[in-house]
């Protein structure tokens, strides 16, 4: 087998590809239901995935519910995202030790976890591309990340089972699933057929892939396979206005509609902390009780806390109208000026967590037709 190839296995035979990644030393990093959701975590083998469930979400909502089949990837979007794996919640930037006149670099190796991430949805792809740009593809590279990244399989899995508050389909980064998997995986579930289609997108994936049973994909496995992540574009639960939405958004800066959000907004974060690009740290230093060695921590923060933006003398975006704005017009607009991209993949996790169920896509649509009055009955 070689990337670009493509290979049908019946659905029982995931757990013989996830093994041969544990042999090859991953720990595997994927969905499985605990309290109520689908939520990231290490898997042991196939069955550990939340089979045979579905999840029903909306704005400020999240249920899971079962099917009526034992569909492998039946849900959307689980609630976290893979960014934890690739810049974990909290780690050390920088170490030191004391030196005559001050203080000099420790450079102690870090072991990198080989992990492979199973289930990959095209809106996780696709903030694993963006997530590159901010941390690969500038003058600074953030070397731990290259690290963790470079030793990550993607076992992507093409999403036939949108959710309320999707939208990728309209943002350009779904169903299907773009570049960047060693494997992709569609899920085939119809009339008594339960079946996977593997296609080889790198060439660790072709030697993993040499352990399933050797049987091309034909071209009407492809074209069902295609059909059905076509279908899931049809029923996506949102959409947002692309069409011009930078020029949109740079003249609705001042618009009142901003405070109009914050007085819903609890500015409690959820939305930056399930965002799967949200990238917004807080550095701090510390020193150990002898003062001999120093180090600092990087630290998820998130832009809607007033201290975030604080410097010398306050903080610059005092109110909760100014901390939203700032958050969806980096989001929607800025990012274009400084990565090249939108940093929104239409994941549509931000409405699903809201606790009072702000869209991204209404206040998009609002903001780019000068509208100032609160939410929509």
């Amino acid at each position: 087998m070689d990337p670009g190839d493509s290979l049908l296995a019946a659905a029982s035979d995931l757990d013989a590809l996830l093994q041969a990644l544990r042999r090859r030393g991953y720990t595997l990093l994927g969905p499985r239901l605990r309290d109520g959701a689908v939520v990231m975590d290490e898997l042991e083998r196939a069955s550990d995935l939340p089979v045979g469930w579905s999840d029903e979400q909306d704005g400020g909502r999240y249920r899971v519910q079962r099917r009526p089949d034992g569909a492998l990837f039946g849900y959307a979007a689980p609630l976290t995202a893979w960014k934890r794996w690739l810049n974990p919640p909290e780690a050390v930037v920088w170490q030191g030790r004391r030196v005559k006149g001050g203080f000099a670099a420790v450079d102690e190796a870090v072991p990198v976890p080989r992990q492979a991430f199973v289930g990959v949805r095209a809106c996780d792809l696709a903030a694993l591309q963006v997530r590159d740009r901010v941390f690969l593809g500038g003058p600074f590279v953030d070397s731990a990340y290259r690290a963790r990244r470079e030793a990550t399989f993607v076992l992507a899995a093409n999403c036939t089972s949108p959710a309320g508050t999707c939208f990728c389909a309209s943002t350009g980064t779904g169903p299907a699933c773009g570049e960047g998997y060693d494997l992709l995986l569609t899920e085939i579930v119809s009339d008594g057929r339960h079946e996977l289609l593997v296609e080889i997108g790198s060439e660790r994936g072709a030697e993993v892939a040499g352990e399933l049973p050797q049987r091309r994909a034909e071209p009407a496995d492809l074209a069902e396979a295609h059909a059905l992540v076509e279908a899931a574009a049809g029923r996506m639960g949102r959409v947002l206005e692309s069409e011009g939405l930078r020029e949109r958004m740079q003249r609705s800066y001042e618009s009142p509609r901003f405070d109009e959000v914050a007085k819903r907004c609890l500015a409690c974060g959820n939305c930056t902390m399930v965002c799967p690009t949200c990238f917004c740290a807080t550095l701090t230093d510390a020193t150990d009780i002898t003062a001999e060695r120093a180090w600092r921590r990087a630290t998820w923060d998130s832009c809607f806390s007033q201290e975030f933006s604080y410097v010398h003398g306050g903080s610059v975006r005092t109110s909760g109208g100014a901390r939203y704005r700032q958050w969806l017009t980096h989001k929607l607009l800025t990012w274009h000026d400084q990565f090249g991209t939108s940093g929104c993949v239409g994941c549509g996790r931000c409405i699903t967590w809201c606790p009072v169920g702000i869209d991204i896509t209404e206040e998009a649509r609002a903001l780019g037709r000068g509208e100032a009055q609160g939410r929509r009955a």
